[in-house]
This record gives C-alpha cells, structure tokens and sequence, in this order.
C-alpha cells in the first residue's frame, strides 16, 4: 500500500519473517504448543477480528465505546490542552476518534501497530479528516521498545497512551507490568494512560464472546495457521484442525486453543511438526481483572489511579492512569 502524503512521517519497524518463523518453530516445538498472539493480525486476521468487535456475542467493543462516550469529556479534562496522543493497536480508529474529538488542541497522534496494511489505512483516514494533527504511524511490535516521533509543534502538553479493547490481557500477568512500566517510561512523569480492562464476570458470558455462533473467532484463530502457510511455506491443513476457547477460573483468563483433529505431521522451515489427536496451540490468552486488581497492577508499574468508569452491568472499565511528576 502506498503511503499516504497527509502522513507526518511512516516508521516501519515490524518483525521480519525470520522472527516469526524462529517464534512459530519455537512455540511449536514447546509442551504444550503454543503461537506468540501478536501473529493473528495480518491483514486478514485485522480484519476479522473488527467482524468479532460487531457480534453480538462480543460485549467488549460496544460497551468501551459507550463508556468512552460518556466519559471523554472528564479525561479530556484531566489530560489537558495541545496532548501527544500515543494509540497502542490501532483497531476501527472509532474509539480514538471519540477521544480525539474531545480534546482540546491536540497536538500530534502516533498509531502503533504491527499490522502494515491495517495501520495505514486508517492512519491515512485519520489524516485526512484532522489537517491540523500530526499524524504519525509506527509499524511495530509494541510489546518492545520503539521510537516515538517527535511532534512538529512548538507548543506540546502531556504525552498520553490510549489502549483499547483490555489487550492488556493478552499479557501474562508479570508481562502486564512489565509492559505498564514501558508505557510509563514511554509517556513520562505528568504523562497518562487511558486503557480498556475487561472485567471478571458470569462464564457463560465470557464463554459466548470468544465463541461466537457464527464462526468468525473461529475463523480468527485459524487463520494463523493460514498465514503460516502464506508466509512461512507451512503445510498446515486448517480443515484438519478446530477452534477451542474456554474461561480458565483458576487463572482468570480466557484461552484460545487450535486443536489437530486427528493425528498429523506438518511442515514449517524445514521442520517435521508431530501433533497427536487432541493436541492444541495455545494462541491467545485474555485476562479477566476485578477493578483493584487491576489498579495494584497499575501501581506497581508506576501509574497512580484517579479515575475509573464502568458500565451498569459491570462488564468493562476504563480507567485514566497518571505518572506523578
């Protein structure tokens, strides 16, 4: 895709194929099996998943945005005039577009995401309908350290991040802070933090959302085998394998599995993968937080918790995150 000229600036830093065949040859090779989940989003996989954000199965997108709606105008006044907007995934851009419309001057956007397509797409939108913004994309993996874009304006508030969706609980509890402190470290003291927690809640609910009745979440997941094959040279057979998500109540956390239907070698790289009948791939893992919880996380990463907003049902939060100075 081209680049669009009303970009400020494109940095492309995302993994090469040899990084993700040396991840995929090293999740394979574990027990149980496993995939980094950063890897369902190619452009296809982006794209179903914004199919899973408008199931009626899938509570998560609509209610943040409702709560987004509500609530902007008290983080808008909380983060103050002329903000660097960091967006951590990039999604529809609906969310961030509910934020940026309630701010006040703001003075640059960064967009980081790991899928190319899917990020310039709706970064070149979004230049185009904000001429006075910077608008900034970074094609990276942003669970590592990247380089923020500077700002071509004289006059810049706080840099705040916006991450959506309670990603956060794709990480591993420990990874979690971890990944908060970079983010603190990232936007600095007097920066904030505006993120989406998903909330503990009755299983059956949490069961529907990440198997919806249309196939779409199982068409996700197994799209990574797909992409596998595509980009990998993989032999994988998607019909012979199925989708499997459950909630894990001792963990906390939904998983998403890839499970073989019968027993099957596969290559990848060279390599002969075993998989026995039944045996999964661990894809992708969804923490599930109760409000302090996730604030003790928060403040073990350096964040301090002034505000919080959640919806009548209790399904979601969000949450306005500051560094002191």
């Amino acid at each position: 895709m081209a680049i669009d000229a009303s970009l400020t600036s494109f940095d492309d830093v995302a993994p090469e194929r040899e990084d993700f065949l040396s991840d995929v040859l090293t999740g394979l090779a574990g027990t149980p099996k496993s995939l980094p989940c950063k890897y369902l989003y190619d452009e296809r996989g982006s794209d179903l998943f914004q199919q899973i954000c408008e199931l009626p199965e899938y509570y998560p997108t609509r209610t943040e945005t409702a709560l987004l709606t509500d609530c902007v105008e008290a983080i808008s006044a909380a983060i103050g005039p002329r903000c660097r907007l960091i967006e951590y995934g990039t999604g529809s851009s609906e969310k961030m577009r509910i934020l940026l419309g309630a701010l006040e001057l703001p003075s640059s956007f960064v967009s980081v995401d790991i899928s190319r397509e899917h990020l310039l797409q709706a970064t070149s939108a979004l230049a185009r309908d904000y001429p006075d913004l910077d608008v900034h994309a970074v094609c990276a993996d942003f669970t590592k350290p990247f380089v923020v874009p500077r700002s071509t304006k004289n006059l810049v508030g706080k840099s705040v991040a916006f991450f959506p969706g309670s990603s956060l609980g794709n990480f591993h509890r420990r990874e979690a802070v971890e990944f908060l402190m970079n983010t603190a470290n990232v936007v600095g003291p007097g920066g904030g933090l505006v993120i989406g927690i998903d909330l503990k809640k009755n299983v059956e609910i949490l069961n529907a959302a990440y198997s919806d009745s249309a196939g779409v979440t199982a068409a996700f997941n197994l799209n990574l085998l797909v992409r596998i094959n595509d980009d990998l040279g993989g032999t994988f057979d998607a019909d012979a394998f199925k989708h499997h998500a459950f909630y894990n109540e001792e963990k906390g956390r939904i998983e998403m599995h890839i499970v073989s239907l019968k027993e099957q070698t596969v290559g990848v790289g060279g390599k002969e993968i075993h998989f026995s009948e039944g045996e999964t791939i661990h894809t992708e893992n969804s923490y599930k937080y109760d409000i302090d919880e996730f604030q003790n996380l928060a403040r073990e990463a350096g964040f301090e918790s002034p505000q919080v907003w959640t919806d009548p049902e209790h399904l979601f939060s969000v949450h306005y995150l500051e560094i002191a100075y």
